[in-house]
Order: C-alpha cells, then structure tokens, then sequence
C-alpha cells in the first residue's frame, strides 16, 4: 500500500507560479512510475507530467511543457510539480499518483495507475 497526499494548491494570478508536493509513506515510491494529473469540472482527467521508475526522463503533455518542471526528492519519498506561467486554463484539481507495476507504454494513462492522492484545487483567475 502506498498513501499520497498532495499539497501546494492555491489561487494564483495569471502568470504566476506554484508548486505542489506529493508526499508518499508506506513504499518507496522512487521504484515506481509516478504522475500528475489535473481534472477540471465536467472534463476527463488529464495527464500533465510523470516520472518513470529511476530512469531520468521527465514526462510531459504538450499544453504544460516548457512551464511545468516535475522533479522528486528520493531521499523526502516525495514528488513535486513546479508551475510558472500559469494559465486560466490550468484551472484544475491536481492528482498525483503512483503504481509499482506500471509500464512506460501506459504512463500517460489515469486508469492505469492503482494509488492516488485526495487531490489539490489549482485556481488561475485575476
């Protein structure tokens, strides 16, 4: 079993910057694929960013990349997603999840991912 929460979340002007953390206890998660995602009221969850196992490359979807950095601390068994030039329509509640079994190919895939946080609300309005 793993337990995440996330937490970082927040109202935030156009243009500006969070961060979110995921923190994760029961496993060491770093083994593991680990993901963002966000779902905005009446859309589909989407993904936004995710690590894969220990294998160095960051992941990302092509509305987020080149604003959002996600990273993790092995050693904190957290993960964190980095957002500036925030946008209106990022406007979502942010997820991030994990799973042990996880294989590259369904990274970018919600319902292949078994453990997930209670979510963080991200609001992008002036």
């Amino acid at each position: 079993q793993v337990q995440l929460v996330e937490t970082g979340g927040g109202l935030v002007q156009p243009g500006g910057s969070l961060q979110l953390s995921c923190a994760a206890s029961g496993r060491t998660f770093s083994r593991f694929a680990r993901g963002w995602f966000r779902q905005a009221p009446g859309k589909e969850r989407e993904f936004v960013a995710a690590l894969f196992r220990n294998n160095g490359r960051n992941y990302y979807s092509d509305s987020v990349k080149g604003r959002f950095t996600i990273s993790a601390d092995n050693a904190k068994n957290t993960m964190y997603l980095q957002m500036n030039g925030l946008k209106p329509e990022d406007t979502a509640v942010y997820y991030c999840a994990t799973d042990p079994g996880l294989i590259l190919s369904d990274l970018r895939r919600h319902t292949a991912y078994d453990y997930w946080g209670q979510g963080t609300q991200v609001t992008v309005s002036s």
